[in-house]
């Protein structure tokens, strides 16, 4: 069957379109940075018909994704380009079996790990901080939440006002893709997430005084909200950003900066800062806290919605010491 004349770039809308209802929303995206990367690397290589391309050509776009990015990120790349080469092959743009002979790169464990974290002794200090001069504002809201319940970013970003249960007190995620907010295990990630009482007096303070009276494009009425709606990823990224950086709670740069000409003390450079970290590492350092302070890997693992073993692999930065002294009070003399 003879190929046809295709873009790479209609073929990738074609994917994504192929894609949108099967994925998340933030795979999505993922899917859509990697293949804007991939067919923008093919325009300078003037390939302009994916009936060129071969396979040489995507083992050089291998060997540079490895030059410019991280392992991990380098082969998570590839196997999106893979899944896209595979769809390519059913519209008729490349050769069966092109998507064969596309090399992932191999990864070893020490790759795949994450380290980046919030310590307990970090986020009191924010906490107090922003408990202080910030009182029940969007950043202390989102801080607190994230901290104290470990949970991901799309959690949060589906919480209604509907969903805080001022009596308990307790923050229900639920599934709901069809008005904008999936979570990532879909309904297996719908929970409800007990606080304590202080924590729930902030949320309820934050309701009352500081959020916008406004209901999304779905006619809910978003938790964390601006004026137009529901708050976006990338805005509650930049006050994480922002919240952790040492500047921010401890009027001093351990960095030697000086905040007048410092890239990193602005909103939009926050996340350059070496001492910021991002919402993801207030999940892994809650885990983390929660397991030092002698709270079960299961229980944990529930409040999170994460397995044990993911738990264990990713999110338990405990050193050998902290580990040791978990495993304490359940020796016996033998």
């Amino acid at each position: 069957m003879p190929l046809k004349q295709t873009p790479p770039e209609d073929a990738k809308n074609r994917y994504l379109k192929d894609k949108k209802h099967s994925v998340t929303r933030k795979t999505l995206y993922n899917y859509d940075t990697t293949l804007a990367q991939f067919c923008e690397w093919l325009d300078d290589r003037n390939i302009a018909d994916l009936r060129d391309l071969d396979s040489d050509h995507l083992q050089q776009f291998r060997e540079s994704r490895l030059s410019d990015v991280a392992t991990i990120t380098a082969r998570n790349d590839m196997v999106t380009v893979r899944g896209f080469i595979e769809f390519c092959e059913t519209i008729q743009a490349v050769p069966r079996g092109l998507s064969e002979l596309v090399r992932i790169p191999k990864t070893d464990e020490s790759d795949e790990i994450c380290d980046d974290l919030l310590t307990r002794e970090e986020s009191k200090k924010i906490l107090e901080h922003l408990g202080k001069f910030e009182y029940a504002s969007d950043r202390h809201v989102i801080f607190l939440i994230l901290w104290k319940t470990g949970m991901r970013l799309s959690g949060l970003r589906a919480l209604d006002v509907s969903d805080f249960d001022e009596v308990r007190p307790a923050l229900e995620i639920r599934h709901r893709p069809e008005t904008g907010t999936p979570l990532k295990k879909k309904a297996k990630g719908e929970r409800d997430v007990l606080i304590e009482k202080d924590d729930g007096r902030v949320v309820a303070d934050y309701i009352e005084n500081a959020r916008p009276a406004v209901a999304d494009g779905y006619g809910r009425e978003p938790l964390i909200a601006t004026d137009h709606g529901r708050r976006a990823r990338t805005t509650i990224q930049r006050m994480v950003y922002t919240a952790t950086r040492p500047c921010h709670y401890e009027n001093a740069c351990p960095f030697d900066e000086e905040p007048e000409t410092c890239e990193a003390a602005t909103w939009n450079g926050a996340s350059q800062c070496p001492g910021s970290v991002s919402p993801h590492a207030l999940r892994r350092g809650y885990v983390t806290a929660a397991r030092n302070a002698g709270q079960p890997k299961d229980v944990t693992g529930e409040r999170v919605n994460m397995s044990g073993r993911v738990l264990s692999k990713h999110y338990d930065k405990g050193t050998h010491d902290e580990k040791a002294e978990r495993r304490r009070s359940h020796l016996r003399d033998i």
